[in-house]
């Protein structure tokens, strides 16, 4: 109930008046401004807190003896299309462990397929039982150092304007742009100026983060060491302290997080898939790691809920208190943040209520148009030993700038697994002009066989590593014939596969499914030799030519420090 109607209730429903939709009793609250137990009901009235601390009767009553209500989780920054899955799947596996808002930036379907891709979050967030809010993409594509599918003007981007999901202009990946005053990225940041922009600057510090922030840009999830955080801290910004699938940045900033800052300190994901979910959690994990690590559980809580609204001007949410949003968990304990419950603006998280939700349908299938490959399109030519080669940084989507001598053989630099280093290869796959470019990468382990992805940030061509041409041409080949996705091959064989029929990004099966199908990738993987814990996600991050230091693209190797192609 809405209006003037809608609006009294909740005073008369507040007042003990008339009786709430929905009353939870017998926990204790915590309150994020003084950090006390609170002792009474909840009372909730159309999806918003009428009371709290006292005795209410409802039309409905949920006794939560002996937990504790803390406000919704706010993951603040997240592309869902590295989950893997599509916003409804994602919905229900990430609410059950507490995340009531999700932030997200559709900037990964935008590369593939442009505005429709926003548009089909928008869509989607009208049905969603958490609250799925949609930035506006600011960087399709991210450089002009690479190929993608298409781009996204600042005229593109007025015209998604005033969606009910918008918050504003999502993470400003071309800091280099802002910072020389490129025209295009001025034209975007004059049309959100005075609103809400996102950042994205690693490293970045100095004069340079000076100019950075004078654009009206307020947050920043690319700080991956303390130094970096506190400067951005100090300089006005709101950090998001990210650990996803591959960017592990929490050990490294949780000292930052204490009660004096984390009113400028939020949590985000980033990127996240099933599988990690299942083995260890979403923001929960965050959560009940950082208090293990010493953050006071206070501390932690607010930069989950609180800090989070408040940063991103969602005034409706964050605590557990008469006016807001019923965005509710219920734990165990603190320290632990095992969650009993959830309510998504009143609405418990559950099977059934899942099942009830509206839905929209799927977008962007038959996305790959790369043409067919063979084991000769994966050679190297060149006249020269020395070899630019990109370090892995596990845990990190940062690389190294290696050179390594290589010999030349019959006019190619054949991979070298005794050494580590391994060929890999972008592919454009939008059909737009057919550049393959190859390279070199140390930090797979990978012994023989390959792997490819169309999941390759953020163009989202195909991404490929291996030791053999042949089965590296195998895999590439398999990913049109399904679609898009993740193909392990080894021997002339495919050994795991997993599609990803939506923009070559999404699945259309149940979480469920696709976490096993990522178990079944992963042993594959591990059994070609493989090391890292995720070397699917960290193989996509090494085309993103945004994050230094060494990169590549379809149209080559990327110097991002210099911010130019070198090869």
């Amino acid at each position: 109930m809405t209006g003037k109607d809608g609006l009294e209730r909740r005073i008369a429903v507040g007042r003990g008046d008339a009786p709430a939709d929905l009353v939870l009793r017998g926990a204790r609250t915590l309150d994020l401004v003084t950090g006390a137990l609170l002792e009474g009901d909840v009372a909730i009235c159309d999806g918003m807190i009428a009371g709290t601390c006292a005795a209410y009767e409802g039309v409905q009553t949920r006794d939560l003896s002996g937990l504790t209500l803390v406000p919704g989780f706010i993951d603040t920054h997240l592309h869902i299309e590295s989950s893997l899955v599509t916003p409804f799947e994602f919905d229900r596996c990430v609410a059950p462990h507490g995340v009531t808002t999700a932030i997200c930036d559709p900037h990964e379907i935008a590369n593939v397929i442009g505005a429709e891709g926003i548009r089909y979050f928008q869509r989607a967030s009208e049905h969603t039982l958490m609250d799925i809010r949609v930035q506006l993409s600011s960087c399709v594509p991210s450089t002009h150092m690479e190929t993608a599918g298409a781009a996204l003007s600042a005229a593109d981007l007025a015209e998604l304007r005033g969606h009910p999901s918008g918050i504003g202009l999502a993470e400003f990946m071309n800091y280099p742009g802002v910072i020389h005053r490129d025209p295009d990225v001025m034209d975007k940041l004059r049309l959100f100026e005075g609103g809400h922009v996102d950042g994205h600057c690693p490293q970045l510090s100095g004069r340079d983060l000076n100019a950075y922030i004078a654009a009206g840009i307020s947050t920043e999830h690319e700080a991956t060491t303390a130094e970096e955080a506190r400067e951005k801290l100090q300089k006005g910004m709101r950090v998001l302290i990210r650990e996803g699938s591959v960017s592990k940045d929490l050990h490294a900033l949780q000292p930052l997080l204490t009660e004096r800052t984390a009113p400028y300190m939020c949590l985000c994901t980033d990127d996240r898939n099933p599988l990690d979910i299942g083995e260890e959690g979403h923001l929960d994990y965050m959560i009940r790691t950082l208090i293990g690590l010493g953050t006071p559980a206070l501390a932690a809580y607010r930069a989950a809920s609180l800090s989070a609204a408040e940063a991103f001007g969602l005034k409706d949410r964050g605590l557990i208190a008469p006016g807001k949003r019923a965005d509710i968990v219920a734990v165990g304990s603190l320290e632990a943040c095992d969650v009993r419950a959830v309510f998504c603006g009143g609405v418990e998280a559950t099977a059934e209520a899942f099942a009830a939700r509206g839905t929209v349908a799927p977008v962007a299938r038959r996305s790959v148009h790369a043409r067919a490959l063979e084991a000769e399109d994966f050679r190297s030519g060149a006249n020269k030993a020395e070899t630019d080669v990109i370090g892995i940084m596990e845990g990190k989507i940062l690389t190294e700038h290696l050179r390594e001598d290589i010999a030349v053989e019959d006019g190619d630099k054949r991979p070298d697994p005794a050494r580590d280093l391994i060929r890999i290869a972008v592919i454009e796959r939008h059909g737009k002009n057919g550049n393959i470019a190859t390279g070199f990468v140390r930090g797979f382990g990978l012994q023989r066989g390959a792997i490819a992805s169309t999941v390759c940030h953020d163009h989202h061509n195909i991404a490929c590593v291996g030791v053999d041409y042949a089965d590296m041409a195998l895999a590439a080949n398999r990913l049109g014939e399904i679609e898009g996705g993740f193909v392990v091959a080894s021997g002339g064989e495919v050994l795991a596969e997993l599609a990803l029929p939506v923009a070559g990004l999404m699945s259309l099966e149940p979480f469920e499914t696709v976490r096993a199908s990522l178990e079944q990738l992963r042993r594959a993987a591990r059994g070609l030799g493989v090391t890292l814990n995720e070397p699917f996600l960290q193989l996509a991050f090494l085309a993103l030519p945004v994050i230094p230091a060494l990169k590549i693209t379809d149209r080559g190797m990327v110097d991002v420090v210099k911010f130019e192609i070198i090869a």
